[in-house]
């Protein structure tokens, strides 16, 4: 079992900047690749970031958050990190951290494995 603790999120006015982190704890954490999710009321769970395990941290993005939004991991300290700029009123979400055992680029939430409870990102316009 991974278990995963989300922290960082908050009320902050448009253009501003938050950054959410992910402590990861349990049954060799640091071997999994690890996600960003967000989920606005009436919608579905989105996909906002993936970061792997292997080849330094290769990072992948949705082309809506691509360059504002940065994932990184310390892997000594089992922590991602999600480094959000020019944060918009459409960024208003619950923020989920996932982690996954599979192998390549996963965007879709059913191949993640274990998840965080969420923090609440309000941006104000």
């Amino acid at each position: 079992q991974v278990q995963l603790v989300e922290s960082g999120g908050g009320l902050v006015q448009a253009g501003g900047s938050l950054r959410l982190s992910c402590a990861a704890s349990g049954r060799t954490s640091s071997s999994y690749a690890m996600g960003w999710f967000r989920q606005a009321p009436g919608k579905e769970r989105e996909f906002v970031a993936h970061i792997s395990i292997w080849n330094g941290g290769t990072t992948f993005y949705a082309d809506s958050v691509k360059g504002r939004f940065t994932i990184s991991r310390d892997t000594a300290k089992n922590t991602m990190f999600l480094q959000m700029n020019s944060l918009k009123p459409e960024d208003t979400a619950i923020y989920y951290c996932a982690a996954t055992t599979r192998v390549g680029v996963a965007t879709i939430p059913t191949t993640y494995d274990y998840w965080g409870q969420g923090t609440q990102v309000t941006v104000s316009s």
